[in-house]
């Protein structure tokens, strides 16, 4: 009785350190970022959830900064590959070099190998280059001539891309983009925040901030989320929900609200890497919470940036002028909440 009272406390103490973590985090991020609090929230759920994040939104939202801002906080190396139409794959994953002197090809480690790596306008380059990455994010590995290289731990993907409808942009591949954990969109800033920015004289980036968390404080975390309890009845919400986005015949013919309003204007749906997806993050957010169960709300919350990017729209929702965003909204308003 004595040894599970005691392990109780000690659990509840690293569960209090989390959350100082995470505070501590946000805080810091605040120094430099305006505003954007989904933002800042969203990178420390891809960290502690071990997933790569995605940011989208037109130049000048401090998508690259937001990125920095993180790599400067924590303890952990830090690179950025800048895609442009010319890059080459080599140019991210490296490549065999011929050493004349001693007549053999010698490995040239590209920038992956790193434990931050930031992916500035990502689709900026065409999909050769793109699905470079795919490999890393998914086996955290890289394969250069005839070897297999494992990347450093812990190995995090933050991307940045501009809306795919602006000229000089290519669509990232579905299995790149089912890589991600969580889609990220950022906004213009309210006029009191675009005060401060402007106040700042463009020098935000200057702004000191302290270092708050390594590689150890991520996986202490990490660790916890195994403490944290989902019912049974959140893991059917969780399935029910990204089970609606898959287009099915009989689903369609069934002429049911679901049916109706959100099949048609869907190709494709979300596999069952977003049920996963959805799954931890909702353990995160109620971590970030301080409990050790998730809600409904937790779910309801993490749903649009798990979902928004794994939807592939029909013709109809572009007619219509449907986002995967209103998608999302509509099946958790019609999904029954346990």
């Amino acid at each position: 009785m004595a040894d599970g009272t005691k392990g109780t406390e000690k659990n509840q103490k690293e569960f209090e350190r989390c959350r100082s973590i995470i505070e501590n985090c946000r805080i810091e991020a605040a120094k430099r970022i305006v505003g954007q609090t989904h933002v800042i929230d969203g990178i420390l759920t891809a960290l502690v959830a071990g997933g790569h994040i995605l940011l989208e939104g037109v130049p000048g939202l401090a998508k690259t900064l937001a990125v920095k801002t993180f790599a400067d906080m924590s303890g952990l190396s830090f690179k950025r590959i800048q895609f442009t139409p010319d890059l080459l794959p080599a140019d991210v994953t490296g490549t065999l070099i011929y050493e004349q002197g001693a007549g053999r090809f010698s490995v040239r480690k590209g920038p992956v190998f790193t434990n931050l790596l930031l992916a500035d306008e990502i689709n900026r380059s065409p999909a050769k280059v793109q699905s470079a990455l795919l490999e890393a994010m998914g086996e955290y590995q890289v394969t250069i001539g005839e070897q297999s290289f494992e990347l450093p731990k812990p190995f995090f993907v933050m991307a940045t891309q501009n809306p795919i409808d602006q000229e000089g942009t290519y669509n990232l591949p579905e299995a790149e983009l089912d890589r991600f954990l969580l889609k990220i969109l950022l906004n213009y800033p309210s006029g009191e925040e675009e005060q401060r920015i402007v106040k700042s004289g463009g020098r935000l980036e200057e702004v000191p901030v302290a270092r708050v968390f390594d590689a150890d404080s991520i996986e202490l975390c990490r660790s916890l989320l195994d403490d944290v309890t989902v019912t049974d009845d959140i893991v059917r919400y969780i399935v029910s929900i990204v089970n609606v986005t898959r287009p099915d015949k009989d689903k369609k013919n069934t002429g049911s609200a679901s049916g109706s309003a959100v099949l048609k204007y869907l190709s494709f749906g979300a596999s069952p890497r977003a049920s996963i997806a959805l799954h931890r993050c909702a353990k995160v957010r109620a971590l970030f919470a301080g409990r050790s169960f998730v809600l409904p709300e937790d779910v309801k919350a993490a749903a649009p940036d798990v979902l928004r990017h794994r939807l592939i729209l029909s013709y109809e929702a572009a007619a219509d002028n449907v986002s995967a965003d209103d998608l999302i909204e509509k099946i958790l308003s019609l999904m029954p909440v346990p």
